[in-house]
């Protein structure tokens, strides 16, 4: 018993830390968002579920009873997640054949290739995003390029919009794909794979049927490190997107800064918090369904 005493007292000042730096500003955060917003910034301290309402719905200007949804905001969540989405996919559609690649190599040279991968976490986030800008804007390498070889006429708008959020984000979050998959793919037994062609099957069967079941758990891992990050994303829509392209993390820092409105941020990053809760949970399920499979077998 006294020996169990001293396990948790040794772990009080991580879990102090833990408090105060995790779940202490949580907690302040969901209390802003059942607050009323302050004169100028900041809140104040009246219990009201306003904030809450107003991230689906609005009142009216004219007449307060009249409540509509917020069309606003709900078109930011859904190209927040469809745009996280869509980063996912082609995340995972580029990171498998990198992964395979350099999971085939020899066992000296793999270090080099996973030194390459991760090169790009060397430089800021910023900088990274503005070299994609500096390629698709309309005086940028890709358009001069076009015109020079006569494919186009006219620049073509490729910053600013929907595409250059999905380019920059894709790009940036394509390393926590890759990373997770080679780590399934170190372990996979390649015997396997030559009994499926032994066996006669085409390389598609013993894809579909032999590689992917076995990586699966990088293929989870890999999409649950590229959606979380990518729906809250901040910098990148902020820089390619402009104005017109804003997603949840923008519309968060749109709502302390300019907006004024401390508890509508709150309940929206609360809201946020929420989306990647689910994915977090429907992370472990799958995970320990694939467990409990593997114990079965």
């Amino acid at each position: 018993m006294e020996r169990h005493g001293w396990k948790w007292l040794l772990c009080t000042p991580a879990l102090v830390v833990l408090f105060l730096a995790a779940s202490g500003p949580l907690l302040i955060v969901a209390v802003y968002s059942f607050l009323s917003p302050g004169t100028l910034g900041g809140v104040s301290w009246e219990l009201t579920t306003e904030a809450w309402f107003r991230v689906f719905a609005r009142r009216d200007i004219f007449d307060p009873e009249i409540v509509t949804w917020n069309e606003a905001h709900l078109t930011i969540f859904w190209r927040s997640i469809w745009l996280s989405l869509q980063t996912t996919a082609i995340c995972a559609l580029l990171g498998f054949p990198t992964a395979w690649f350099i999971a085939t190599r020899a066992p000296q040279n793999r270090t080099l290739w996973l030194f390459l991968i991760t090169i790009p976490f060397w430089t800021n986030l910023l900088i990274r995003t503005f070299a994609i800008q500096e390629l698709i804007r309309n005086s940028g390498t890709i358009n001069s390029l076009l015109l020079w070889a006569g494919v186009i006429d006219a620049p073509i708008q490729m910053l600013f919009t929907d595409f250059a959020v999905l380019l920059g984000m894709a790009y940036v979050f394509l390393p926590l794909m890759v990373l997770p998959l080679y780590a399934a793919m170190d372990k996979l037994d390649f015997r396997l794979v030559e009994a499926g062609y032994d066996l006669y099957a085409s390389r598609w069967r013993v894809l579909w049927h032999i590689i992917i079941p076995l990586v699966k758990p990088g293929f989870v891992a890999g999409s649950i490190l590229v959606f979380i990050p990518a729906i809250g994303a901040y910098v990148t829509p902020r820089i390619l997107g402009g104005g017109r392209t804003m997603m949840m993390g923008n519309l968060i820092g749109l709502q302390f800064g300019q907006g004024q409105n401390w508890p509508l941020g709150a309940a929206l990053s609360m809201l946020l918090l929420i989306i990647v809760v689910g994915a977090l949970v429907f992370y472990l399920r799958v995970v320990n369904r694939d467990q409990g499979e593997v114990r079965r077998g």
